[in-house]
């Protein structure tokens, strides 16, 4: 929302009302810092040298050589300047200084000494960018910081073929150019762990589309890390680029160039670890959400655009209450206009979300309190942070909303730009829904991605395949009493709580995999909650509940499915009776 639109754009009569600032908040200085970043829509990035290592003490690639020329290409292409070296000794501290990020291309085997590993971990926790290709995860088994930094050793692999990869971020300047699935060919290797928790996963691989994956139906292939061990170092990483052709390939290359950039820092992108969020827009539909007021969203390739105004595309499904982060991921075209508004009651009148709730602005070059982070008419960010932060018009980047009690922080691209308080007796943050501002003809702002997580419990039943409940057998409460499918009832076996720990617990016990088994048919049993991962369960946009440990899904046994079907761990195939209803 901008207050030099109040005299062109404030509709009467029920429509949307422009709420002018009291004056306790209003700004009569000229408009300042903002302006800056919405003159960066053309521009190129400052010049950065990259140094890409290749040595190899195993298995040596042939795709190498024409990874080298492809990151010299994409180097000259976008103002860049690329060494190639398989000399060890060019890792020292002088030397590792002339450059914003190190490439390990399909590195195998034990490449640096001592004195080289120090200098290196030291260059990344000062801040170097490091992006890995391929078998630079077949690397330094012996040294536990690079085991870190890589993410995930390599353990194995199939024969070469075609797969799916499935894009779970397409903000991340290395992905964003992706569809929501991509279909390729290459040598996809299997890690001896699962990076989840300790990056953010931007790509996985669906493993019913091939043969040979052994991760159980959670198997990330592409991720990054914005800090290593509390460093201040990027580490970007993507197991693609086994065959020769894969350095001709224009969406590959656009995914290393993407790696590239937000290593260097020349990119910004949220590569936080980020687990237990549930979606309201996925990019498939826009079922849940309602238009109010004038204008709309146009919704194509899985993004919600902007159009006319000023309205709210709000989601009617779900209530957020007590504390919660949002996460939305937006894109202005130039000095465009919108915003995401939280704490708003349920309305089809957007005024109800103006004037009680708030909305997080976007906007490039309005006044401080009503730019790209303000918290509109009310504070403004720390414009700093927000321009170190913010990626020009043209990119996407994320909005992190987290709201613990009547306090609202927020993030851009993971850094805090804001920290707000509400004070105002007739709002309160920890209940209300969730909206999205079309502003006006002339203001095209996109959306993907919008996804939540609930640090406090929702409680209710759990629903199955064929409408039935998730239910401790018998209502007994002893360790190890199975959970099964059970006509609906009310009872309290069939009440659970979904905490922010990620345990599912009823009747004072939790829900657990037995002997934190990970096979195949493992029973799924009440017992007494322990805080092992056993009893941890992630609610997936497609439906199912995974338990992390095993990657594998909760699951009704069998093919027909009545009272009394016993549940189970299984490989994650989504069909029905892996579905399940969650509490709101």
């Amino acid at each position: 929302m901008r207050e030099s639109f109040t005299k062109a754009a404030c509709w009467m009569s029920g429509a949307l009302l422009c709420v002018a600032a009291s004056p306790a908040v209003a700004s009569a200085e000229p408009v300042r810092g903002p302006e800056a970043h919405a003159s960066r829509l053309a521009a190129a990035d400052p010049a950065y040298k990259v140094l890409v290592f290749s040595k190899t003490a195993g298995f040596r690639h042939s795709s190498i050589d024409g990874g080298i020329a492809a990151l010299r290409g994409l180097g000259s292409e976008n103002g860049f300047t690329v060494g190639a070296t398989e000399d060890a000794n060019a890792f020292t501290a002088d030397n590792l200084a002339k450059y914003k990020a190190v490439v390990f291309l399909s590195t195998t085997g034990d490449v640096l000494g001592p004195a080289q590993q120090d200098a290196f971990e030291k260059y990344i926790r000062g801040g170097g960018g490091y992006v890995g290709i391929h078998a630079a995860a077949d690397t330094e088994y012996d040294w536990p910081f690079y085991g870190k930094l890589v993410g995930a050793w390599f353990k194995s692999h199939p024969h070469q073929q075609k797969a799916k990869v499935q894009v779970e971020d397409r903000a991340h300047p290395a992905t964003a150019h992706l569809g929501s699935t991509w279909e390729r060919f290459d040598e996809w290797y299997n890690y001896k762990a699962n990076p989840r928790a300790t990056t953010r996963v931007l790509a996985s691989l669906d493993e019913s589309s091939y043969s040979g994956g052994t991760m159980g139906g959670d198997h990330p292939i592409t991720w990054c890390q914005s800090s290593v061990e509390g460093g201040a170092g990027r580490s970007f990483y993507t197991g693609l680029g086994h065959v020769d052709e894969s350095y001709a390939d224009p969406a590959f290359r656009k995914q290393l160039l993407g790696g590239i950039r937000w290593a260097a820092g020349a990119a910004q992108a949220d590569c936080r670890p980020e687990n237990g969020y549930t979606s309201l827009f996925d990019g498939s539909s826009t079922t849940g959400w309602k238009q109010a007021g004038p204008g709309s969203f146009a919704l194509s390739d899985g993004t919600l655009t902007s159009k006319g105004g000023m309205g709210l595309l709000w989601n009617s499904a779900r209530e957020l209450k007590g504390d919660y982060s949002v996460k939305v991921d937006w894109r202005a075209e130039g000095d465009d206009n919108s915003g995401v508004f939280i704490g708003f009651p349920a309305s089809d009148d957007p005024n109800s979300a103006v004037k009680k709730g708030y909305e997080i602005q976007i906007d490039a070059t309005d006044s401080p309190d009503r730019s790209t982070g303000a918290v509109y008419g009310v504070k403004a960010p720390d414009a700093a942070a927000r321009d170190k932060a913010l990626n020009p018009p043209g990119e996407w980047n994320t909005y992190e909303l987290k709201v613990t009690g009547e306090r609202l922080e927020v993030f851009l691209n993971g850094v805090k730009i804001n920290d707000f308080t509400n004070t105002d007796p007739a709002r309160s943050l920890r209940d209300g829904h969730v909206g999205l501002q079309n502003h006006g003809d002339g203001d095209h702002v996109s959306f993907r991605n919008v996804r939540v997580k609930s640090a406090g419990a929702r409680t209710g039943e759990v629903k199955g395949v064929n409408g039935k409940c998730m239910d401790v057998a018998g209502g007994n409460s002893a360790d190890e009493t199975q959970i099964q499918l059970f006509g609906c009832n009310g009872s309290a076996a069939q009440k659970w709580t979904l905490s922010g720990d990620g345990t599912v617990r009823a009747l004072g016990k939790c829900l657990d995999a037995k002997g934190r088994g990970t096979a195949d048919g493992t029973k799924i049993q009440l017992y007494q909650c322990n805080g092992t991962p056993a009893q941890e369960w992630r609610p997936q946009d497609d439906g199912t509940v995974r338990n992390p440990l095993s990657g594998r899904c909760l699951d009704a046994s069998g093919s027909t499915w009545g009272d009394g079907t016993r549940l189970h761990l299984w490989t994650c195939h989504g069909r029905p009776n892996q579905q399940w209803t969650l509490p709101s």
